[in-house]
């Protein structure tokens, strides 16, 4: 890509939408320019422009996003048909499991919530499709990451804010490296309280008919209805069964 064609305003904007989010859904113009790092005259003129061609209010200092952003999220879901083909398999698994099922792709540093059947709430934050998490502590994210070539695993890492979310968090660069070549030869990645306490997950690659990776597939569960040796001993035969069935489909 040359220079003369990056528009870098419009890339101002976009990253002044992403600041919005689940903790941050009312900004005013300090406030998101704190949260992007531009300065305050570059986030005025793109939260008044958000707010002029309707994807935004302004009650005159706090701006929210008005429903019209969802047209932006919506056009990926419309261009592609794997949330669609996940979805039933993903209800399916969540029947089985008595606990909540997902699936999310890689973007950046973090990972995409693409589909999901929750069967109940396991986490403090509300998950549905768009939702996002760190990938280094998330179960889907370290499978996800394990796919990579060390270096691009590595690249991620380096551009991540590795915070201990709770005392299990795993924060050593080196020691990331390790978990996810073990998930890469296991098939699969295990979580215990390293997101959030009270919380375990179990995760798995979703391929295609060619073995090419897709996305990743989970079951989350509350570590007092389930312990990580049973998410191992319970839940991965079914994460399987879905996969296997999976594969027959994604092509």
């Amino acid at each position: 890509m040359r220079e003369t064609d990056y528009v870098s305003g419009f890339a101002r904007g976009l990253k002044v939408i992403e600041a919005f989010g689940e903790m941050h859904k009312r900004l005013s113009i300090a406030d998101a320019a704190k949260l992007t790092g531009l300065d305050r005259a570059t986030v005025r003129r793109s939260l008044l422009t958000l707010a002029e061609l309707g994807y935004a209010d302004y009650d005159g200092k706090y701006f929210t996003l008005t429903p019209k952003t969802l047209r932006l999220g919506h056009a990926y879901l419309a261009a592609t048909p794997l949330p669609a083909i996940l979805q039933p398999h993903l209800d399916l698994l969540s029947e089985k499991a008595g606990q909540s099922a997902s699936a999310s792709v890689l973007d950046g540093t973090e990972i995409l919530y693409i589909a999901r059947a929750a069967n109940r709430r396991v986490m403090s934050i509300n998950l549905t499709p768009g939702s996002r998490l760190p990938a280094y502590c998330a179960s889907m994210g370290r499978v996800l990451l394990s796919a990579l070539p060390e270096t691009q695993m590595r690249k991620v890492l380096s551009a991540t804010d590795l915070k201990p979310n709770t005392p299990f968090t795993l924060t050593e660069p080196d020691k990331l490296i390790d978990e996810f070549h073990r998930v890469r030869s296991q098939g699969y990645a295990l979580i215990d309280q390293e997101l959030e306490l009270g919380l375990c997950s179990i995760a798995v690659p979703v391929e295609n008919d060619r073995g090419e990776l897709i996305c990743a597939m989970n079951i989350g569960a509350p570590a007092a209805h389930a312990s990580a040796e049973q998410l191992v001993t319970h839940f991965l035969p079914l994460l399987k069964e879905a996969q296997a069935a999976l594969r027959l489909v994604l092509r």
